[in-house]
């Protein structure tokens, strides 16, 4: 569904991403895992078209997408979410849903002319909102959640693009036990007819929902494999550790 070729970027003489390849099964979960500096963001960036690659190919679907903007990929059926929360304080779970549901309708951001426009999303915004758990805060203005639902109203917006690639970079990021374990829940709910790629830290939440981890260091793509295989790594174990821990 999603592949790199050769991928690389550069910033001024310095590779973040240095010669990536990558290929994203269909319908799969794949964890991209690393030291802090590995590149993980950076290839986030590339893939979902936020920073251009200074070499290399990216392909959605056998499409080539190499250097579009975040927008045209997004029309293409790429979604993403980011490692830090970013929603308009006052308004509320369901406008935030109508608002994207009316851009992907092509109806941009002049939505608040007109009621009529508002309330032909209102059921599939409820929906959405189900979907991840929010139905009971549907109304509330987004700055008054709680962490872990902010996180979520930003898995529904990315829903709300009805992406074929679902792109999470660190979804789970800053949480406590409670929230991991229901985010953890609700990403294996909606990856049903999706591909999801991930950025994650936490290995327990990789090890529940991945299915191929790659795992990059320097920029570069260190080891691939289930999750098992990747774990028990020499090389990955003494990425994390250090060279003494290597053989421990």
């Amino acid at each position: 569904m999603l592949t790199a070729r050769g991928l690389a970027k550069q910033f001024r003489g310095f590779r973040a991403v240095d010669g990536v390849d990558l290929s994203v099964a269909e319908g799969g979960v794949h964890a991209l895992v690393g030291p802090n500096g590995a590149g993980k963001t950076t290839l986030f960036n590339l893939l979902s078209g936020f920073i251009a690659p200074s070499a290399g190919r990216i392909c959605l679907a056998g499409r080539e997408i190499t250097g579009l903007a975040p927008e045209r990929i997004a029309r293409l059926g790429v979604a993403r979410s980011f490692q830090i929360t970013n929603l308009f304080p006052m308004l509320s779970g369901r406008e935030h849903i109508e608002l994207a549901l009316a851009g992907r309708a092509g109806q941009g951001f002049w939505f608040w002319r007109s009621d009529r426009l508002l309330a032909q999303h209102a059921e599939r915004a409820a929906e959405l909102l189900a979907s991840v758990g929010l139905e009971h805060a549907a109304d509330a203005p987004a700055d008054t959640l709680p962490y872990g639902q902010k996180r979520a109203l930003e898995l529904a917006l990315a829903l709300a693009l009805d992406p074929r690639v679902l792109l999470l970079d660190e979804p789970t990021a800053g949480m406590g036990a409670e929230d991991v374990e229901r985010t953890v829940e609700l990403i294996g709910r909606v990856r049903a007819g999706r591909t999801v790629v991930l950025v994650e830290h936490n290995m327990n939440v990789v090890a529940s929902l991945a299915d191929r981890v790659t795992v990059l260091q320097l920029g570069r793509v260190l080891v691939e494999g289930a999750y098992a295989e990747v774990r028990d790594d020499p090389r990955v174990i003494a990425a994390y550790l250090g060279e003494p821990n290597a053989a421990h």
